[in-house]
């Protein structure tokens, strides 16, 4: 019988389960979808080089014109002195011959003998890169930052007067051909019109008999019309899509949070909004640093500037075969890398791409 003071019997305490770690499993499939990704866009890009190699090769043989004939400079020469010339050149090869030998030798970095030149492809496209790369490069950076600058207020500003003015000047620019903006440019500022006198050399990169710093002042001198030629035509295109990427941003429920917690305007664009609409702003900027790498060939054919882009106009003229090949499979090339790059610079940004 009970008497109400027997001890209540413990209970048997079990070891609590170990909790799962999920933090390791989820880093482990974060990286493998990541490698797979990767790998993914790797793949797509090697196809890409592939077939801008087989494109380039049989779509310049498609020009009209004889190369050997255009080297001759119309002078007189026999038919076995042509057949030599082919014979040098390996024209007198198979089609499937001579794209066989293109893809073997371009594979090894080996892109042929300029026929015009009598030098190496590579050599030439070395020659000539450092003056695309100022003339591109410096527009570039102006009409990136311009472009970001303009696109983030005139969509923070959406509808006013401002951003009329802004988007319209923009969308005018952009459908501008480059080159005839650039003959108005020569015209206006070069030659001189009316009350406007010739301020800027007509072309070339720099004036005969210069040295020092007068020689880099006289370079820019040389740049200022090209530059802003590319500049007026290319800003356009990162303003309207940034402005595009920030007005969707600018409903979001985390911009009313960061304004209700005591943010100033001014604050939430910057902290905030920008940095969540620039993943469009990326890819933009990413393809146009890769054709910042190609040149723009009619802006440099218009004012004579010796870079790549004059340069596979010059190679166009003769057909100099394996000069424009070098220079189309350098071009997509660059667009390609960069591309690649931006698509790899997406996880970094926004971790959902790649999942």
């Amino acid at each position: 019988m009970s008497t109400g003071t027997d001890p209540v019997p413990l209970r048997e305490t079990l070891p609590a389960p170990a909790a799962k770690d999920t933090t390791k499993e989820t880093r482990a499939h974060t990286t493998t979808a990541y490698l797979r990704y990767v790998a993914g866009k790797l793949g797509g890009a090697a196809v890409s080089l592939l077939a801008v190699l087989v494109t380039g090769f049989f779509l310049f043989r498609l020009i009209p014109g004889d190369p050997v004939r255009t080297m001759t400079g119309g002078r007189p020469v026999s038919a076995r002195q042509l057949a030599a010339y082919r014979r040098e050149f390996g024209l007198d090869l198979h089609l499937w011959h001579q794209f066989t030998d293109y893809c073997g030798k371009a594979l090894t970095g080996d892109l042929g003998t300029s026929y015009q030149f009598r030098t190496p492809v590579l050599d030439k496209i070395t020659e000539a890169l450092p003056n695309t790369l100022l003339l591109t490069g410096t527009a570039f950076v102006l009409y990136t930052a311009l472009g970001i600058t303009l696109g983030t207020r005139s969509a923070w500003r959406h509808g006013r007067l401002g951003d009329r003015l802004n988007t319209g000047l923009a969308l005018t620019l952009y459908s501008v051909p480059s080159f005839w903006l650039g003959l108005l440019l020569i015209i206006v500022f070069s030659v001189g019109a009316g009350p406007v006198p010739g301020l800027f050399p007509t072309g070339g990169m720099e004036s005969a008999g210069t040295s020092g710093f007068a020689h880099v002042t006289d370079v820019a001198h040389h740049l200022v019309l090209p530059v802003l030629t590319l500049v007026a035509v290319e800003y356009g295109q990162t303003l309207l899509v940034t402005r595009s990427a920030l007005l969707d941003e600018m409903g979001s429920d985390y911009l009313t949070t960061a304004r209700a917690k005591g943010l100033r305007d001014d604050q939430v664009r910057r902290r905030h909004a920008v940095p969540n609409a620039l993943l469009p702003t990326v890819t933009l900027v990413f393809v146009n640093l890769g054709r910042t790498v190609a040149g723009v060939i009619l802006v440099e054919t218009v004012f004579s500037w010796p870079g790549l882009g004059g340069l596979f106009y010059q190679a166009l003229s003769v057909p100099d075969l394996p000069l424009v090949q070098g220079l189309f499979l350098f071009f997509a090339s660059a667009v390609i890398v960069m591309n690649t790059l931006a698509d790899l610079v997406y996880p970094l940004l926004d971790p959902r791409v790649g999942r």
